[in-house]
């Protein structure tokens, strides 16, 4: 795609369509990647991911305050978010992203950086202060990215098997 810069990335609403082959799959992945960090087993962060996407997502693609976007790249799909506004977090001027995936042949090229600036954006449009996620430790890449946009760390969470 050549050199991409901010202002050559942009946020395009989902299609039902998108929607409904995007929500399955999201709420899979959200599944591994809590099974995956040792925070619950697999059918418990299965439970737990249908649970939250339920509640989420109650009203489907129309639910209020629950935005999901392709991030474009030109006319090329790199990419999907999900943004909440407000988050769940108590803070009623807080949003929430809840994901960011860049496809795999797209990473590493500034996408994600770029739909994080749009996200900010977006949660300021909407009336939001601040923007909130949630990283799994083991992610050190994304982790990275996101000390690099200046978030900071305000809850950190530790285990050890015993």
């Amino acid at each position: 795609m050549g050199a991409m810069t901010d202002d050559a990335v942009r946020l395009r609403p989902v299609t039902r369509a998108e929607f409904d082959a995007w929500l399955p799959r999201q709420a899979a992945g959200y599944a591994a990647k809590i099974a995956a960090s040792g925070a619950m087993p697999a059918d418990a962060a299965r439970r737990k991911a249908e649970q939250d996407h339920a509640r989420y997502f109650h009203g489907g693609l129309a639910t209020p305050g629950q935005f999901v976007f392709r991030i474009m790249a030109g006319e090329a799909a790199v990419g999907w978010l999900w943004l909440a506004v407000p988050g769940p977090d108590p803070d009623p001027r807080m949003a929430w992203v809840f994901e960011i995936e860049i496809d795999p042949a797209f990473q590493g090229e500034g996408y994600g950086r770029a739909a994080m600036r749009l996200a900010e954006r977006e949660a300021r449009c909407r009336g939001m202060t601040s923007l909130g996620l949630n990283v799994h430790g083991h992610n050190a890449i994304a982790r990275s990215l996101y000390e690099s946009l200046g978030y900071e760390v305000t809850a950190l969470q530790m285990k050890k098997l015993v």
